[in-house]
């Protein structure tokens, strides 16, 4: 199998999307991989962020452990199972009385992955998912039935992609667009600079960069206001018990146990002085700061090599006024991944200190309601340390719910690179990558004061 490069929602902007002409691009991508699938009478049934992957820029749908064989011979095959993620849900896959059980009415289920496309191409034009789950417990579900979805959000779409969600998400599957509907959509068969005439990527590096270009960090904008959505709140009932769905949803990913503390869930290897920082750039040589220089204000400075590294690092580019990634880039690439990274660019580089940033990152949390623990940071085995140890960690759990209520669980992993340098990462275990973007990019803003920026 191919080695996919990471999530492609990790690298859409929440509240903003991709851009029409990405969208379109990957939208192609994942009808293509739909319409293969149906022609085999396999549904996925499970279509969602965390399931579509990247591979040198091309789309991968991926996590197939809720398919079903619903064609075969000519005969189809109703399903009853309820599963998949709410916001993605198609409203015949829901039970009349809720989330209660594991069985539902028998559904079709190539409609409902064509239901799940529509939210996919809502989530790539928009950034955000129009409601929460497709019941009358949603106001913005309630008003779509009732007045077609007039608000901010739907505003945004498009006006000749429009009529193409609305097709996909009609409420009564036997009215929904079919495939063929779809591939003979006006929106659906416009010209797209980014694919080839076998849809594939035309320029990787073009596309990666133009994708990376659409991620910003506004750092005007007060993220404690809240959104066009609910705003990111935990629950107190969930504090001990991560499976808050229970047996109502028939999930793909595994529970992670954080309850029991002595497993290391969802931590990465450490990164080590020697081993470089996490993005795919070369190794970098420790620095020593310059002597009588910020020390005492929590900021010591590096070697301007030091900094014309870092400063290359196309990452970066998320929190300039003006989001470009380096020419010295983009003539170097020769790859996707050598502009947009396998990992989650939901990452910055602090020259402050633990003793400074690990309270500023804490603050940020609990202002925004996510209880965390008082941490102090560890010493991490690490070769090229005398013993074996030397490099710093720290690790701060997060365990939330998102804008669409739904549950949010994951680390914040912060790591000495250089000797003067400190990078913090915000890990996913369980989620929307769209919601957990979101939450990175408010507790950036909070942070400010203690991020590497290129201004």
């Amino acid at each position: 199998m191919e080695l996919a490069e990471g999530d492609l929602f990790d690298k859409i902007e929440a509240d903003e999307g991709v851009g029409e002409d990405i969208a379109h691009f990957y939208f192609s991508q994942l009808i293509s991989a739909v319409g293969y699938m149906h022609s085999r009478g396999v549904a996925h049934r499970d279509i969602k962020p965390e399931n579509i992957l990247l591979a040198e820029g091309d789309l991968k749908l991926a996590d197939f452990g809720l398919a079903v064989l619903y064609g075969l011979n000519g005969q189809k095959k109703l399903c009853q199972t309820v599963c998949g993620s709410p916001p993605y849900m198609a409203p015949e896959v829901v039970p009349k009385d809720g989330f209660t059980g594991q069985k539902t009415a028998p559904y079709e289920g190539n409609m409902a992955d064509i239901w799940s496309c529509g939210i996919v191409l809502f989530v790539l034009l928009v950034g955000n998912t129009p409601w929460d789950e497709p019941t009358k417990n949603s106001y913005e579900f309630n008003e779509y039935l009732l007045n077609g979805a007039i608000d901010e959000l739907w505003q945004k779409i498009p006006h000749q992609a429009l009529s193409l969600v609305r097709g996909m998400l009609n409420v009564n599957p036997h009215s929904r667009f079919s495939l063929d509907h779809i591939r003979q959509h006006p929106w659906f068969t416009r010209k797209n600079p980014h694919l080839t005439s076998d849809g594939r990527a035309a320029n990787p590096i073009s596309l990666a960069t133009q994708m990376l270009e659409n991620l910003h960090i506004n750092f005007n904008v007060n993220p404690l206001t809240s959104s066009s959505q609910r705003p990111c709140q935990a629950r107190a009932e969930d504090t001990m018990d991560l499976d808050t769905f229970g047996g109502r949803l028939a999930l793909t990913q595994p529970e992670a146990p954080v309850s029991e503390p002595n497993l290391d869930w969802g931590r990465p290897a450490i990164i080590t002085a020697n081993a470089g920082f996490s993005a795919s750039q070369p190794t970098f040589m420790q620095t020593r700061p310059q002597q009588g220089h910020g020390r005492s204000a929590g900021w010591p400075t590096a070697s301007q090599a030091a900094m014309d590294r870092f400063m290359a690092d196309p990452a970066l580019s998320q929190f300039s006024q003006q989001p470009s990634v380096p020419m010295s880039v983009t003539q170097q690439a020769r790859h996707f991944r050598d502009i947009v990274p396998e990992h989650s660019l939901a990452r910055f580089l602090s020259f402050m200190d633990f003793p400074l940033l690990l309270p500023l990152i804490c603050e940020a949390l609990r202002r925004l309601a996510i209880p965390v623990p008082n941490v102090s940071p560890e010493p991490a085995k690490a070769e090229g340390y005398e013993g074996g140890y030397g490099a710093m960690r720290a690790y701060i759990p997060i365990k939330t719910r998102d804008q669409r209520n739904q549950l949010l669980v994951g680390t914040v992993n912060v790591e000495r690179v250089e000797d003067e340098v400190l990078e913090v990462r915000f890990l996913k275990a369980k989620g929307d990558p769209l919601e957990w973007r979101r939450l990175f990019k408010k507790v950036a803003v909070l942070c400010k004061d203690g991020i590497l920026r290129p201004e």
